[in-house]
């Protein structure tokens, strides 16, 4: 029995970057010769423990087949006979296919080393076809490796753009497909997944929303971009820097300006009331892929409100405290941190445009605690009660959020 390191763990070790999950495959074992160790079996398609001791996952090597179409319908063999090279031969990427035994020596026969040289992803064989998901899975990696200078390789593209009109990213089921977009929002570059799901095809048949803004113009005095799409990308990447790793900011970036693609082509390039005309494509989109519906319902609000959270300093009080009410701020100030930082996002993701300053962000941080620090036992001491408590809390607020709003405008 043979243990290698493998996969992501070895990939991020050639590029110097932190280590990850660690994950292992086993060569020349039997299931029972783990389980006589005392790993604990966990996988249902096929034979993968848990370590004893670490928790870490360990595979039996295994070949897979595929019998039909989509991602479900697959053969696998896993024993004592599977190789090292065969096990890595089933793997998507040239870079996730290299091993590393207990000594450090690598293994790497179809050139993962050299691609990560080249900062290149390239598919291991031509068997990538077989899972619908790697095209989404790809679109990942140079999510997170576009700052690296990784673009995919242009035999791998013209894989992907076969594999989309054959139709087999038509068999992805909708949580598949959001646990992959989730995951895409969370790293470092989330525009280089989209240059890659629309230049293979895949962004017109999964998101059909995002795709129409490509090629629909904006005003060049506020949008030097033009390109809604453009615009998009740089919204996007954006929300990675001012939220790392947070998919709901992502999300909220992602589908803010899914309106502007149903602008009347008679008002281009304006883009007036696409803050509501877009909350329709958005629950559509939400709906379709299973959105969790804390995702839905916050990028819903980003949809409707980011032009006010903009004009934040123009806003009766009674405006702010409705869009302070709408986003539940007063009991979840770390909503409205999401809220704003899309909105800041939005208002960055323009050329030259990238380092503005968002005072709005401080300012309804501000209006926000005033509404909060509005106690409600004078009002019961006055005897108050029932509705009128609401009431007068209410205009209290409005008060506190105009006297903040006096004291800002004299500053």
């Amino acid at each position: 029995m043979q243990i290698f390191l493998v996969g992501g763990a070895v990939r991020d070790k050639l590029l110097g970057r932190a280590a990850g999950d660690q994950d292992h495959v086993v060569v020349g074992a039997l299931p029972e010769d783990l389980l006589a160790l005392g790993y604990k079996p966990v996988g249902k398609d096929f034979p993968v423990f848990l370590h004893p001791t670490t928790g870490e996952e360990y595979a039996l090597a295994r070949t897979e087949r595929k019998t039909g179409r989509g991602y479900h319908d697959f053969v696998f063999q896993a024993d004592a006979s599977v190789t090292l090279e065969q096990d890595l031969a089933r793997r998507d990427l040239t870079i996730n296919a290299m091993a590393e035994d207990a000594q450090g020596t690598l293994t790497d026969p179809y050139g993962g080393a050299g691609d990560i040289e080249a900062r290149v992803l390239r598919h291991v064989s031509p068997a990538f076809v077989e899972d619908p998901v790697r095209v989404l899975r790809l679109a990942r990696f140079a999510a997170r490796f576009a700052p690296l200078g990784f673009t995919v390789a242009p035999e791998t593209m013209a894989l992907l753009q076969k594999m989309v009109r054959a139709g087999e990213v038509d068999h992805l089921v909708p949580e598949r497909v959001w646990a992959e977009t989730r995951k895409a929002l969370g790293e470092a570059q989330p525009s280089a997944c989209l240059r890659v799901l629309r230049e293979c095809g895949a962004l017109a048949v999964l998101f059909p929303e995002i795709d129409a803004l490509y090629g629909v113009p904006q005003r060049a005095e506020f949008h030097p971009e033009i390109d809604c799409g453009v615009h998009l990308e740089l919204v996007l990447d954006q929300a990675a820097t001012l939220a790392p790793g947070d998919d709901l900011v992502g999300f909220c970036a992602l589908t803010h300006d899914l309106g502007k693609a149903l602008t009347p082509a008679g008002e281009l390039p304006r883009h007036v009331g696409h803050e509501h005309r877009g909350v329709t494509p958005l629950r559509t989109l939400a709906a379709r892929l299973k959105v969790p519906t804390e995702h839905a319902t916050l990028a819903e609000l980003v949809c409707r409100e980011h032009l006010n959270a903009h004009r934040a300093f123009e806003l009766k009080p009674v405006t702010v405290l409705k869009l302070l009410t709408a986003l539940d701020a007063l009991r979840r100030p770390a909503r409205l941190d999401a809220f704003l930082a899309a909105c800041m996002a939005d208002k960055r993701g323009r050329w030259g445009h990238e380092h503005d300053a968002y005072p709005q962000a401080a300012y309804l941080r501000q209006t926000r605690a005033a509404a909060a620090a509005v106690d409600a036992a004078p009002f019961l001491a006055a005897g108050l009660a029932g509705p009128a408590i609401g009431k007068a809390i209410e205009t209290a607020r409005i008060a506190a959020i105009a006297a903040l709003k006096t004291n800002h405008s004299e500053s």
